[in-house]
């Protein structure tokens, strides 16, 4: 599909001409959606709208729009000769919206916006981690799971506070990058042999990485945030029967930063939508 932004670059025509909707109840999107209303966009039903900008991710269960009462199969029907603007949509959902040819953004393939969504995601991460632990994140072990664009913001932070920062990745590249910041490196293969010796543990795979072999070497008392997205990386069930520490930690943009989460959103569907 191809997606032509509008040829006018001034905003006021934009507003005159085209009515915005602004789905999501989650703190991110009140943002978004004030922020129109500031600048004078009319704001209308989805089946109204010229633009719509759907929560992230789109949808959890790809039954329903994320934090709405609003089934995907139905919206998409809807929704055709419009443009959409959302992130993390399915892969099922992308077919749909390609099969009506409805013009659509998924927002975190685009890599300045997921660059900077890693920011608020680590901050995020950090705070539930001290939020749930008795000791600190300074001198402590703490291994990254990932060396995406989380994992290399989150032990850049975690390096900033003190922390021995471990990190486990698959690419050569990565394994020099690793080094070359002063992290230790960690195989995959080589997990099981440091996984007992981590205070915390940060998981970005959206794969069951932590499954049951490595959550029986853990210590009694690490921390464990996984980052991923649905399923999670962790053994949930094997985590409660060990009675250990994790938290499954979604949407952190949304929840801890969302003015900041919002911006970053709002400026990208600008710059495509109004070519700034």
């Amino acid at each position: 599909f191809l997606c032509v932004p509008l040829e006018r670059s001034e905003k006021g025509m934009v507003f005159f001409m085209n009515k915005f909707s602004v789905l999501g109840k989650d703190e991110r999107s009140n943002y978004i959606r004030k922020e129109y209303i500031k600048e004078g966009i009319k704001m209308v039903d989805y089946k109204e709208a010229d633009y719509i900008i759907a929560p992230i991710p789109f949808s959890r269960d790809g039954i329903y729009i994320n934090t709405e009462c609003i089934k995907c199969d139905e919206f998409v029907s809807d929704i055709k000769g419009k443009t959409l603007f959302s992130g993390s949509i399915l892969p099922d959902i992308k077919n749909s919206l390609n099969e009506n040819n409805i013009c659509f953004y998924d927002l975190m393939e685009e890599d300045d916006v997921a660059i900077l969504n890693a920011i608020p995601t680590a901050e995020g991460a950090i705070f539930e981690a001290i939020k749930n632990s008795v000791t600190t994140l300074n001198g402590s072990n703490s291994l990254v799971l990932g060396y995406g664009r989380i994992g290399k913001v989150l032990s850049n932070m975690l390096k900033g506070i003190g922390a021995n920062v471990f990190c486990e990745a698959r690419k050569k590249k990565d394994f020099a990058y690793i080094s070359a910041y002063g992290y230790n490196v960690v195989h995959l293969e080589d997990l099981e042999k440091v996984i007992g010796n981590m205070d915390y543990i940060f998981n970005t795979i959206p794969v069951k990485i932590l499954n049951k072999s490595y959550l029986e070497k853990v210590k009694e008392d690490v921390v464990i945030i996984d980052l991923a997205s649905n399923p999670g990386g962790v053994d949930f069930e094997e985590a409660k029967r060990k009675n250990l520490n994790v938290t499954w930690a979604l949407s952190l943009p949304s929840k801890v930063a969302p003015k900041t989460a919002g911006l970053y959103l709002k400026n990208k569907i600008d710059s495509i939508i109004f070519k700034v």
